[in-house]
């Protein structure tokens, strides 16, 4: 059963009401997609004080979720969040980086983690060296821990390997865009920033699996990383065909950039509009 908070409709996912539009944290962390200097741009920009406005005014305009990877930085912001009186649900993104991913869980849920997935680039790392079924421990360590469970790729057939095996999970955070089509990881990792693929054919391949598996999906980088982002109808043609092709019962996560423009307000606008 949809309602609305503020703006937005939510939806029952996974037994909590969700917005069906969630904020990302890749602007947050200083992670761009594009280039190095957009990065330290987005991580001058986003100071403690910068980001927790930017999370309060999401609340405003009635975002009731944030997605963010877990490292000190996160959780620095985190607790200055909660303290200003933020109280959106937190779905957090392993940190690869972390040399104990079992002890990065263990912070998560220890921060009032709503759910926790699996890093999507560990993921595509695990399959293409044969190792997938290793993510496995990392998603019952979550269920030990009593938060809601997910895990991310960038590779459709991974998903589809997944749910044919009937792994122990909640929900899947499914990308657009396969961009494990190039060796690549992480720029927070790596500091490096190479040239990846954003191909729309793409974009149905990942939302026929939405559509067809019966757990709820996070549909993140609908946006393309920004490429889509050239104006205001460019945003909501994404965001019409995001809506359009995934299931009523999933939700989108979409990074927001203060900076500039209001995103977060036009954003909450368009995607209450279009539902």
């Amino acid at each position: 059963m949809t309602t609305t908070t503020a703006l937005l409709p939510t939806v029952d996912f996974c037994g909590t009401q969700l917005s069906r539009l969630i904020i990302g944290g890749n602007p947050i962390r200083g992670h761009s997609h594009i280039s190095p200097e957009l990065n330290q741009e987005m991580r001058d920009y986003h100071t403690v004080d910068n980001a927790v406005q930017t999370l309060l005014h999401a609340e405003e305009c009635g975002i009731n979720t944030m997605q963010s990877r877990a490292d000190d930085v996160i959780y620095g912001m985190l607790d200055a969040y909660r303290q200003a009186g933020g109280t959106m649900h937190w779905v957090a993104q392993t940190a690869s980086e972390n040399p104990d991913p079992f002890a990065n869980i263990r912070d998560i849920a220890a921060r009032d983690a709503w759910g926790i997935y699996y890093h999507g680039s560990m993921t595509d790392r695990l399959w293409k060296s044969g190792e997938i079924d290793k993510a496995k421990d990392y998603l019952k360590a979550m269920r030990d821990e009593g938060v809601k469970v997910g895990i991310a790729c960038h590779m459709p057939e991974i998903l589809r390997y997944i749910e044919d095996a009937g792994w122990d999970l909640d929900f899947y955070m499914v990308c657009f865009y396969n961009i494990a089509k190039i060796e690549r990881d992480s720029a927070i990792v790596t500091g490096k920033v190479v040239e990846e693929p954003f191909d729309d054919p793409d974009r149905d391949i990942a939302c026929q699996f939405a559509r067809e598996t019966d757990k709820p999906c996070i549909a993140y980088k609908i946006l393309a990383a920004s490429r889509k982002c050239g104006s205001e109808e460019d945003v909501r043609t994404a965001f019409q065909y995001a809506f359009d092709n995934i299931k009523a019962g999933d939700i989108v996560n979409v990074g927001m950039y203060q900076k500039y423009s209001d995103q977060i307000a036009m954003n909450a606008r368009l995607a209450e509009e279009i539902l």
